[in-house]
């Protein structure tokens, strides 16, 4: 087993917050500087996209394999590891002078952050004891996560305009060595298990390949779309995958990810919750992005800065459900959060072709990030709860999975469903419509997310870890009432 000494626990969080700042970054940062990226670099029209999707293809395809990896190789080491790989692919996309580079430096970035930000969650469920400590560890760590990714579009725009693009990846290098310094400082050690697993090669592989389809067939529907052969031949060679994957974990005494852990109504609950959340997370994003830029003519950095509230929001529902989940069940902030969230992005739903920032979006922003923070904050909390030491690192791997699948397939299915009902209009009262339509949707999603903590998370706090081979007993569960 690995060494109980938890190093200093402060200096873990800052290691784990900033590290996670930055991946979440990524996944945004580059949004608002692809036309810049086209003319400097020659992409070709169709091949843009992959700056964008090699990233989410890498990151969410290696999430369960990096997920374990921290259980069995320590997860300072992954950390570290992987840290260090995103760093120095940021380094090589800042210099990159092809697109090809580009796009290979973007996907090594993914690899990293696969590595890095199970490892990251891990160590603070590790170092801090279920309960209060956790619940206020995991509410920063949620925050500095929700925060850059809203941050990422105003960097994006801001480095765009004033230092060039490259600067969105070289951005990158004194956060990743803040990050390291701060986790060999801080992290002690670990010592090798007494008793080492063997990695399940066979489940790498097919959940790899499965998700890593999955994303794929997914992202690919902005070129594609959802009526193609190719979309549903990946699709169909990833669900084949991830049933190979399943059928395979019940069989391997090691596997990569232990089925037994989801008969937890925590971890599956959450898991689902997360998956919808980020699906109208991102959805939020990416529509009130265009629609400031497309609709109400905003330049790069005028929509990154508009996206400062939304920021803050996010922030303050952080601070605000860590309060609130410190003394009670993780429910009592879940179900208004994606209330409130829904009700904010149906408020969005009523954009208008003459609006404008103040009367179309400030407002909405702040309702909508508000509820999202008070999701995203008990949600990591959620995941882990009842989770033996040992299988931290699976359970981290499987939430980030949840919310990467989410946020691509939620945002891809979305972004159809407005397209289609924009047809080939181009004028902005058309986009404004079928944007209006997608964040309805969305808000339709947060509904369910709302629904999903009501009826299958548990009602109490789990206050063992479940242990291997046992169903959680969701009947010894004790707490205050939600």
């Amino acid at each position: 087993m690995y060494r109980n000494s938890r190093g200093r626990p402060g200096m873990v969080l800052a290691a784990a917050a900033v590290a996670q700042f930055v991946v979440a970054l990524d996944m945004s940062v580059v949004n608002v500087a692809l036309p810049a990226l086209r003319t400097a670099l020659g992409f070709a029209p169709l091949d843009l996209s992959w700056v964008v999707h090699m990233y989410a293809l890498t990151f969410g395809g290696f999430l369960l394999l990096g997920g374990r990896a921290c259980d069995l190789y320590g997860r300072r080491r992954m950390f570290v590891l992987g840290l260090t790989l995103f760093g120095l692919c940021s380094l090589t996309g800042g210099l990159a002078q092809d697109p090809w580079q580009l796009i290979a430096a973007r996907a090594g970035q993914g690899l990293g952050a696969a590595a890095a930000a199970p490892a990251a969650l891990a160590m603070l469920t590790t170092t801090f004891a279920e309960g209060p400590r956790r619940v206020r560890a995991l509410g920063v760590w949620s925050a500095v996560n929700a925060a850059g990714g809203a941050l990422g579009v105003l960097a994006g725009g801001l480095l765009t305009e004033y230092a060039g693009w490259r600067w969105i990846m070289l951005i990158n290098l004194p956060v990743v060595a803040v990050a390291l310094a701060l986790v060999l400082a801080g992290a002690p050690a670990e010592a090798a298990p007494a008793r080492r697993e063997k990695l399940d090669v066979l489940g790498a592989v097919l959940a790899t390949g499965g998700v890593g389809l999955m994303v794929l067939g997914v992202v690919r529907t902005d070129t594609l779309g959802w009526g193609s052969p190719l979309t549903w031949a990946t699709l169909a060679a990833a669900t084949v995958l991830l049933f190979a994957f399943v059928v395979a974990e019940a069989k391997v005494a090691a596997p990569l990810l232990r089925l037994g852990l989801l008969r937890s109504r925590w971890v599956a609950g959450a898991n689902a919750l997360v998956f919808l959340a980020a699906a109208g997370q991102f959805t939020a994003f990416y529509f009130v992005s265009l629609y400031m830029q497309q609709v109400l003519g905003m330049g790069a950095a005028a929509t990154g800065t508009a996206f400062l509230p939304f920021s803050l929001g996010l922030v303050a529902g952080t601070v605000v459900a860590t309060r609130v989940t410190a003394s009670r069940t993780p429910r009592a902030s879940l179900v208004p959060g994606a209330l409130l969230a829904a009700v904010g992005l149906a408020w969005f739903a009523l954009i208008s072709p003459d609006g404008g920032f103040l009367t179309d979006v400030l407002g909405p922003s702040l309702v909508t990030s508000v509820g999202a923070g008070l999701v995203l904050a008990p949600v990591a909390a959620a995941a882990t709860t009842g989770v033996a030491p040992r299988e931290a690192g699976m359970a981290s791997g499987l939430m980030n999975s949840s919310r990467q699948l989410g946020g691509s397939i939620g945002l891809a299915a979305l972004a159809t469903i407005a397209a289609h009902h924009t047809g080939t209009a181009t004028r902005p009262a058309a986009l404004n419509d079928g944007y209006a339509l997608g964040l309805a949707i969305a808000a339709g999603i947060f509904v369910l997310a709302a629904v999903v903590a009501i009826v299958v998370l548990p009602r109490g706090r789990a206050v063992t870890p479940v242990p291997r081979g046992v169903a959680p007993a969701e009947n010894q569960l004790e707490g205050s009432p939600s």
